[in-house]
């Protein structure tokens, strides 16, 4: 954290709370606590102390309603155990050992809610309730540990972890016998056709070729497939047959540099990666892109799933050969540093609180497909995730300091330090070097302001102490330095010693001190409670036991917990993710949620066996898409069947492929491919790190050097600027992937607005002038018509496409050419795939 900013904390707390306190004091609200006014003798025996006081009351007043013998627990509370009673239930911890404060028994049974009353038809006895906070402030000392009570908690999270069938260790299933034997290629096909016939119905036929490619490479690197390509493709199914064709241009596609590209775009959807912090404030994160090109490299390199996300989580813990291995690592933490952050925040607790809440939110969605954030304010209402489970959690978190790379200013309460990597050959850096007369300028400007904060600091020491300051200052003078700093501040982070530029990312490191955090009733900072040791959720049980050092965060331990051989949920999520991707929805619909309330599979035992395979295969992606995309059901054609669609008319069985409307970025590049425009080099970081830097976004209108639509670029839409409420116009029209949260599975919406873009946004008329430009080079304008075809649709034109193609471009000139390659542009066909 920058001087500033601590600064900034320091000042505004302190000053606020000694103000609000000397109030309180003043009106004799608050009075001093003096240590001879300590309450009362306790008993020096606990645990007689709960056998004469307290467990009599728990009986008479509470077993009823709340015990694991009456079998009942209402409000999924249950007091009969020491477990039980600290864990709580829906509402938080009911007993926080030494804080009556914090424990919500004690403020049911005070009387002082009214929503929150227990017993609910009479108060209990003065006395009961003067044992009970003398018993809490003890430390709740609690002998019952019997292990009926401690499994027998009304928590409903426990059932779904026994019985729900996410939370099972994957199987493998035998192919199933199938009737028409000769449908099938493989095992999958077995399943999905077991499935079918079982239903009495039957899969679609194959999908033409032409469609197929089609098919083949916009899914793989989300490209309209070359002519070149398609004559070769075409040649080779007539030779050596399709399944032939099909995979050696798998196998050349997967060793694209633009599989990574359009690959690692789903995982970024999934990463809820952007390059701003987003909310009111929405600061720029001008390093962010170096995370985004690490996945796209990651997944071209088929980095194993298992170590991808090692390396995300845990990656500044990994052993490494070499600078480079070193800097590609601390990128990689990147996936932990690039969530939602809330510039505007005052208090450090709270803005740390909710960091470490967004980090967990994200990293369970994605990876585990379940909201275990939930458990935040009170055990998981479905899933078997208890509040004890997120603080465990949480503190791996905390005990991690993320690097985001802000500055403090009058826009921007929350600074960051960006994190600086190892310098290797062939870096690229956007922030200039400084001069060393600049950098000796900065240095002495910095210091002054130091000084003057000094002399802030003495004033302030000297009011509360009751002195007279040497001089005074006013809030405007105070805040006036503290927003003269910042950006000095952030200006010298990105260069070193000498003034030259540093190579920075965002990422996370380990804390000096790692440490464990207290567990909040309700979630409100103000309300801490009982200590938990860092750890993973208990309810998952894959013999999987691992200790974290005590000198460690726990991250890198919690990606092996994650990624252990027998996790249930990670390596389904994961396939169901792929297998969506491809077929245009899950084996599971729900993508994002494995939960109790999610989606169940169309196909279990597929599923199952297809997740324990990838594992065996080696967390291969690559070995994985082949696989599915050399079947028989994902060669099937998306035609329409009304027997079948009366049968499933959500089409779960897999009847047939499904129609897809293409992403935003595939659109767009697919515009760029047929013009001939398209630049497939990676382009220099982002548009935030060259143009942009740390700005707030609101900002960017006034700065001419931005593109109105933010995009201006030729290269592919993965590299547009991510910017969080500030898309580039074809990202935001097209349904792309909000990037403040965690998305498997976008949106896919047919709307007004989408069309006039299509007629009227300079992008697209571009794209046609230059497709027409590309088309005027052919002989006779029925050459222009095929072309035409061939180019966005991959297909020739049927008689009456030519026939219509040949009488509108007869009136000839150069507008009606581009008019004709905007309307192909802009047609159903183009935006969608068979």
């Amino acid at each position: 954290m920058t001087t500033a900013r601590a600064n900034f904390d320091h000042f505004y707390h302190h000053r606020i709370m000694c103000k609000f306190i000397l109030l309180l004091l003043l009106a004799g609200v608050v009075t001093p606590v003096l240590a001879d006014e300590a309450d009362s003798e306790v008993d020096s025996r606990p645990l007689e102390f709960f056998e004469a006081n307290i467990r009599p009351v728990l009986i008479r007043y509470c077993y009823e309603c709340h015990s694991a013998k009456e079998g009942t627990a209402e409000g999924e509370l249950q007091l009969d155990s020491q477990l039980a009673i600290r864990r709580g239930g829906s509402r938080g911890p009911a007993v926080v050992p030494g804080r009556p404060d914090a424990s919500l028994l004690l403020h049911a049974i005070s009387y002082t809610d009214a929503d929150l009353r227990m017993p609910p038809n009479s108060r209990l006895p003065d006395a009961a309730i003067a044992n009970l906070t003398t018993w809490i402030k003890m430390g709740a000392p609690d002998p019952r540990t019997n292990a009926i009570a401690a499994e027998g908690t009304g928590w409903s999270g426990l059932k779904a972890a026994r019985e729900h069938w996410a939370y099972q260790e994957p199987t493998v299933s035998p192919p199933p016998v199938v009737k028409h034997a000769s449908w099938p290629r493989g095992d999958i096909d077995r399943f999905v056709l077991a499935t079918l016939e079982a239903n009495g119905m039957a899969p679609s036929a194959d999908a033409t070729p032409e469609i197929l490619l089609r098919r083949l490479h916009f899914d793989l690197v989300g490209l309209p497939p070359s002519l070149t390509a398609r004559d070769r493709f075409l040649t080779q199914s007539k030779q050596a047959g399709i399944e032939a064709a099909l995979e050696v241009e798998t196998d050349e596609l997967l060793q694209s540099p633009q599989f990574g590209e359009r690959w690692g775009r789903h995982w970024l959807d999934v990463a809820r990666f952007a390059e701003s912090s987003g909310g009111e404030s929405n600061i720029a994160f001008p390093h962010a892109w170096r995370f985004r090109d690490y996945v796209i490299d990651a997944v071209n390199a088929d980095v194993p799933y298992d170590r991808f996300l090692t390396e995300q989580l845990a990656g500044d813990l990994l052993p490494y050969d070499g600078d480079a291995e070193r800097a590609r690592l601390l990128i990689a933490t990147g996936f932990l540093a690039v969530g939602t952050k809330n510039m505007g925040e005052n208090s450090e607790e709270q803005f740390e609180a909710d960091l470490v809440d967004e980090q967990i939110d994200s990293l369970t969605r994605a990876v585990l497909a379940s909201t275990v954030a939930c458990a935040r304010c009170h055990h998981h209402k479905f899933d078997p995730f208890t509040m004890h489970d997120y603080y465990a959690l949480a503190g791996i978190f905390r005990s991690t300091t993320t690097f985001f790379g802000t500055h403090t200013s009058p826009a921007n309460v929350r600074s960051g330090d960006p994190l600086p990597l190892p310098r290797v050959d062939g870096q690229q850096l956007f922030h200039p070097s400084l001069k060393p007369k600049q950098l000796r300028e900065l240095q002495a400007k910095l210091a002054e302001l130091e000084a003057e904060w000094a002399e802030i600091e003495a004033a302030r020491r000297a009011i509360f102490t009751g002195q007279s300051p040497e001089k005074t200052f006013t809030l405007r003078e105070v805040l006036a330095n503290i927003w003269r700093r910042g950006p000095i501040e952030g200006k010298l982070e990105t260069v070193d010693e000498h003034g030259q530029a540093l190579p920075l990312a965002m990422g996370v490191l380990d804390r000096d001190q790692p440490l464990n955090t207290r567990l909040l009733a309700r979630g409100e900072i103000g309300r801490p409670g009982e200590i938990v040791p860092r750890g993973f959720p208990m309810s998952f049980d894959f013999n999987a036991s691992m200790s974290i050092p005590a000198d460690q965060s726990g991250r890198r331990e919690l990606a092996r917990w994650l990624t252990h051989p027998r996790h249930p949920v990670t390596s389904r999520v994961f396939v169901n993710r792929v297998w969506g991707h491809l077929f245009g929805a899950g084996l599971v619909e729900t993508f994002d949620n494995f939960g109790t309330t999610g989606g169940t599979p169309s196909h279990p035992e597929l599923l199952d066996t297809l997740a324990v395979q990838f594992v065996e295969d080696g967390w291969s992606l690559k070995r994985l898409v082949k696989r599915l995309v050399l079947t028989r059901t994902w060669r099937q054609s998306s035609r329409y069947d009304v027997d079948m669609f009366r049968s499933d008319p959500e089409n779960r069985l897999r009847w047939r492929m499904p129609k897809r409307r293409l992403e935003a970025e595939a659109i767009r590049d697919a515009m760029l491919a047929a013009s001939g425009e398209l630049d497939l080099s990676r382009p220099d970081g982002s548009l935030v790190a060259r143009v942009i830097g740390d700005k707030p976004i609101s900002l960017i209108g006034l700065d001419k050097r931005l593109p109105r639509d933010l995009d201006g670029s030729t290269h592919r839409a993965v590299y547009l600027p991510v910017i969080r409420d500030r898309l580039p116009d074809v990202l935001e029209l097209f349904d792309f992937a909000e990037p403040s949260l965690v998305t498997g599975e976008r949106d896919r919406t047919n709307v007004p607005v989408q069309g006039l873009y299509l007629m009227n946004s300079p992008f697209v008329k571009a794209r046609a002038a230059a497709l027409a430009a590309q088309l005027k080079k052919e002989t006779t304008i029925e050459d222009q018509v095929q072309r035409a075809f061939q180019r966005c649709f991959g297909r020739e034109p049927d008689q009456t496409e030519l026939d219509r193609g040949l009488a509108f471009l007869g009136r000839g000139g150069d507008a009606v050419l581009a008019s004709f390659c905007q309307a192909l542009l802009s047609t159903a066909e183009f935006r969608n795939l068979d």
